[in-house]
């Protein structure tokens, strides 16, 4: 019951549309209307600017975090599926009719949290966080970094960890990047991506 109490509070607080709150609120704008159309800060920041895109993140990044050290407190693996269902609740929030983001930000936020509060290693973010500069740097395309750095995490993880649940977890997790970033591979395969130029 405390396992599943958990994972509900984890997908609750994921289930917070930070682009919608930040667009109606301080912008008078529904995102969804524009761009990709998708609830993350990417799109955010294409819209409505980069203060807001910033905003966005970082309340995407800090609801994974609420959600993974809450649960920490209680139980180790349990802090690993909450912030899985904070993920999912980001791409499929019950506030926003179950259409969220891509979960970019909110992998730092678990890759973030998961590093201070369940293995208590800052290696845990560095490693795919370095990753994702170096896709970046290299291909320009955040969605190509983005799906580069879950891979690079989970199998960190994997070799790190004996802990089966917190493995079988993370790889979840990465396949929800993957899948949310379906629309992207087809770009990426045509050549159609779309490439920062701030880097």
């Amino acid at each position: 019951m405390q396992l599943f109490l958990l994972i509900l509070l984890g997908y609750i607080l994921g289930s917070i549309p930070f682009a919608l709150v930040i667009g109606k609120v301080f912008y008078h704008t529904d995102v969804r209307n524009y761009g990709s159309g998708n609830l993350g800060g990417t799109n955010t920041g294409r819209v409505l600017g980069k203060k807001a895109g910033i905003a966005c993140i970082v309340g995407d990044v800090m609801k994974v975090v609420a959600a993974v050290g809450i649960a920490a407190q209680f139980d180790q693996t349990a802090s690993i599926w909450a912030g899985l269902a904070a993920a999912i609740g980001h791409c499929y929030p019950i506030f926003a009719n179950f259409k969220g983001g891509k979960a970019v930000a909110t992998m730092f936020g678990f890759l973030v949290s998961t590093s201070i509060f369940t293995f208590q290693n800052a290696w845990y973010v560095i490693v795919p966080f370095l990753i994702f500069i170096g896709v970046l740097y290299i291909s320009k395309m955040v969605s190509l970094a983005s799906m580069t750095a879950a891979i690079a995490s989970s199998i960190y993880i994997t070799i790190m960890q004996a802990n089966m649940q917190i493995t079988l977890a993370s790889w979840l997790l990465t396949l929800l990047i993957i899948y949310r970033h379906r629309s992207n591979i087809i770009k990426i395969k045509n050549s159609t991506e779309s490439k920062i130029t701030w880097m």
